[in-house]
C-alpha cells in the first residue's frame, strides 16, 4: 500500500513537472516568435525607409556618376543636385599626391575645365559649390587631377 501510494505521488509530480515544462516551453516559443515577428516588421519598416530615401536622393539628383581609376586608384560616386548648386563625393577614396584638386572637364584631358579647388579629402563624403556658369552639356567629366604634373589621377563622367 505504501508503494502503491508513493508511486502515485511520484507520478502525480512528475507529470505535474512535465506539464510545467511543456508550457514553459510553449510560451517561450510564442514569446521567441513574437519577438521574430517585431524584428522582421522593424525590417521591413527600415528597407522602405531607406528605399524612400534613394527614391528621393535620385529625384533630387540631376547628373550622377562613378569615379574610375585615371593614373592612380580613385573610387565613389558623384552626383549634382537638380539645381545644379551642389556636386557631392559619396564614399570617395583616392590616393595621394601634391597639389590635388577637383576639376568639372570637358574631358579626361583636362583641356578645358573649371577647378573647384582643392580636393577636401582622400576618403569619404565631400560637398563642393558649383559657380553657376558651368555648362554641363560640355563640361561632363568630374576629375581628380595633380596641378604640378598635370596628371589626372581619377574621374566619373556625367550622365
Amino acid at each position: 500500500m505504501k508503494y502503491v501510494y508513493l508511486l502515485s505521488v511520484l507520478l502525480v509530480f512528475l507529470v505535474s513537472c512535465s506539464s510545467t515544462d511543456i508550457k514553459e516551453e510553449e510560451e517561450m516559443a510564442i514569446i521567441e516568435e513574437e519577438e521574430m515577428e517585431m524584428v522582421m516588421e522593424e525590417e521591413e519598416e527600415e528597407m522602405m525607409e531607406e528605399d524612400m530615401m534613394e527614391e528621393e536622393e535620385e529625384s533630387s539628383m540631376a547628373l550622377m556618376g562613378e569615379f574610375m581609376d585615371g593614373a592612380h586608384p580613385t573610387s565613389g560616386s558623384v552626383t549634382i543636385n537638380e539645381d545644379m548648386t551642389l556636386l557631392t563625393l559619396t564614399n570617395f577614396k583616392s590616393d595621394d599626391g601634391p597639389s590635388l584638386e577637383l576639376y568639372i572637364a570637358s574631358n579626361t584631358n583636362a583641356d578645358e575645365y573649371v577647378s573647384l579647388g582643392g580636393l577636401q579629402g582622400l576618403e569619404g563624403d565631400f560637398t563642393y559649390e558649383l559657380p553657376n556658369t558651368i555648362d554641363f552639356g560640355t563640361h561632363n567629366v568630374i576629375m581628380v587631377w595633380c596641378v604640378p604634373f598635370s596628371v589626372n589621377f581619377g574621374y566619373a563622367v556625367l550622365e
